[in-house]
């Protein structure tokens, strides 16, 4: 009975939020206090596939549901992003029967990793992708290492792991476990011989403390590692981007498998070849996985092209507190080669809590915007000071910076053209927060492209 009373209220409680507009975590809250252990009372799908991380398990996600929707399969996963155990709970029970059975293929989850332990207490993934685990929102999350902790106790025996090979901490998870599966790149053209950034936290190995040593790195600490003193290093992978193009937006893998990148970012690689792994270990074809990904354009709105005056805009969502998030994306507007203007957006450090803290500002590597074809950079919203500071230790000359908190302001000098680094065609990129992202796109004169 109070099985059936969970998936009632839950059901009523999630149609009733769609009408307002919200509601995606709330019912499952209320479903969870009757019956606490719901979760384990319902009859799940064969494949029950987990994404957790650091970075990149929405956009995993969505190109995971993608491919395996045009492999014939339906999936139920938790598009909204609410990805703790009510919001887990809300799905799962809004797609389930009264009888508590869910009619699908695929159950597709992103969980949050600090809290992977409680959403999967009562049942198990069959295949669990863990992305990465980098510094991130250091108030919230603490050491990367602290995170590990808290995911591990989520992993089941039976549970096929997917980890990137490339990352010396994730990595570890396949330590005493039967059922791995390694996704990985292989050298490519535009590695260093060591790691970048300001920080390193690839420094020491995570296992026996000792110094790691790099053949390659593909970003930040990323790449082919090796302790000096224990075994650990990168391992064999079994799905592999052998061959990586970033200025001609080609990625090959197993050696068969060639995509065109919508997105020429590395970041973006490793996001496609855990969803590529992921894909295949259910069984979809090589063919079906790339006619879904070539050019594929991410719908969440990690990037969003718009226009604004006569500037074509890129907006790239850059993770606030998330250092590695900010530098992909700057690495990737210094790769381009056109003049632009780039705006940099800080007006809400965090949706959930509020502690104005901007520490995370030191960790970004900003000196990669100090190239010729970057013409201006503007700083705009509440912390706009806290980013001049930043900047003002950078090599990057003072003339090219300008500080406006309005964004509204900022936005208006940029479609007016009131000055001459502003007024032409130049390529204009964004980098800001999905909290600050609409504070921006939502203003008049800015046209979305689709």
């Amino acid at each position: 009975m109070r099985k059936f009373l969970a998936i009632l209220v839950c059901k009523m409680g999630r149609a009733v939020g769609k009408l307002v507009g919200k509601g995606s975590s709330m019912p499952g809250k209320f479903a969870l206090k009757i019956c606490p252990d719901i979760l384990r009372q319902v009859e799940l799908p064969q494949h029950v596939i987990a994404v957790t991380g650091s970075n990149g398990k929405t956009s995993t996600v969505e190109m995971i549901a993608a491919i395996l929707r045009a492999g014939g399969k339906t999936v139920v996963y938790n598009e909204e992003g609410a990805n703790q155990i009510e919001g887990v709970t809300t799905m799962v029970l809004t797609h389930a029967t009264f009888g508590g059975r869910v009619n699908a293929d695929v159950l597709l989850i992103e969980s949050d990793e600090r809290y992977a332990a409680h959403s999967f207490q009562f049942f198990h993934p069959t295949e669990f992708v863990i992305t990465n685990l980098y510094r991130d929102q250091m108030t919230r999350n603490g050491h990367p290492e602290w995170v590990y902790d808290a995911i591990l106790p989520a992993i089941a025996p039976e549970t096929e792991l997917i980890l990137n090979a490339d990352d010396p901490l994730s990595s570890c998870f396949a330590d005493g476990h039967e059922r791995v599966q390694w996704f990985g790149l292989d050298r490519c053209s535009t590695d260093t011989d060591a790691p970048t950034g300001v920080y390193h936290d690839g420094a020491y190995c995570p296992v026996c403390h000792a110094p790691m040593e790099y053949d390659y790195v593909h970003y930040n600490h990323i790449g082919a590692y090796r302790c000096t003193k224990c075994s650990h290093c990168k391992p064999k992978t079994d799905y592999t981007a052998t061959s990586l193009d970033l200025e001609r937006g080609s990625l090959t893998i197993d050696g068969t498998v060639t995509i065109q990148l919508a997105f020429r970012s590395i970041y973006n690689v490793y996001n496609i070849l855990a969803a590529y792994a992921a894909c295949r270990r259910v069984g979809i074809a090589q063919d079906t996985i790339a006619g879904v990904i070539n050019n594929y354009i991410l719908k969440n709105g990690r990037m969003q092209k718009f226009i604004l005056g006569n500037h074509h805009g890129v907006l790239l969502t850059s993770k606030h507190e998330n250092s590695i998030a900010y530098d992909t994306n700057l690495r990737y507007i210094a790769s381009t080669r056109s003049d632009c203007v780039v705006l940099v957006i800080v007006d809400a450090v965090s949706r959930k809590y509020f502690t104005s803290e901007t520490s995370w500002l030191w960790d970004i590597d900003f000196d990669q915007l100090n190239v010729p074809h970057v013409k201006k950079i503007l700083l705009a919203g509440q912390y706009c000071n806290d980013l001049a500071e930043r900047f003002s230790f950078t090599g990057i000359p003072e003339e090219k910076l300008e500080v406006q908190p309005s964004i509204p302001k900022t936005a208006a000098r940029l479609q007016d053209g009131a000055e001459q680094a502003l007024a032409g065609r130049e390529d204009l990129y964004v980098v800001t927060c999905f909290s600050d992202r609409d504070k921006l796109l939502t203003l008049p004169g800015v046209k979305k492209e689709a």
